[in-house]
């Protein structure tokens, strides 16, 4: 006997994956969104979506149970870390006074993310606030090419880091999900 879990997926069309394409809410009909922003925006709605599967159904504990020793990983950690990574770019592209952690210094996003439904529920409201107020704050600038902020950093640039963010970190969450409870997929 082995305290591995087996691995499954919810799909049944094709096992592999996370979940069928007909059932996949990150899968659009049709042709993909017209422009460099829009395309820009739609890569980091789906890569958002999917952190989210990723941590669909599990319980506080599962959600923040690390990975392996000595790592302080866990998907709520994750999700703790993305939203102290959305408040950080707001600093970026600000010319004021940075912006105060979340969750204090170092790693205390990953720390701090402990097994209790407040905590996870504190986590998904961080997270959704401060990507919404990046969102509104990169909204005042259309123009990809336009620079901002004290290091004069392009917004392309600033869009394309948060998908690349959001990318790497759903390849953690994939590997941590695996360890939880075995379920794999795109």
């Amino acid at each position: 006997m082995s305290d591995r879990s087996a691995r499954w997926s919810r799909a049944t069309v094709y096992p592999d994956m996370w979940a069928d394409p007909d059932d996949d809410p990150r899968d659009n009909e049709g042709p993909g969104p017209d422009g460099e922003l829009a395309t820009l925006r739609d890569y980091l709605t789906n890569y958002r979506m999917t952190l989210r599967m990723k941590c669909e159904g599990l319980d506080p504990e599962q959600l923040a149970r690390r990975s392996v020793p000595p790592s302080t990983m866990s998907l709520l950690g994750l999700v703790r870390h993305l939203a102290e990574v959305e408040r950080d770019w707001r600093n970026w592209i600000g010319d004021g006074d940075p912006l105060p952690k979340l969750y204090g210094e170092r790693d205390a996003d990953f720390d701090g993310a402990v097994a209790e439904q407040a905590e996870v529920d504190a986590a998904y409201a961080d997270l959704a606030r401060e990507q919404e107020a990046t969102d509104a704050a990169l909204a005042e600038h259309p123009d990809l090419g336009e620079r901002l902020g004290k290091d004069g950093i392009a917004v392309r640039e600033l869009l394309v880091h948060r998908i690349e963010e959001y990318a790497r970190h759903c390849g953690h969450a994939d590997l941590l999900r695996e360890c939880v409870d075995g379920r794999v997929g795109q």
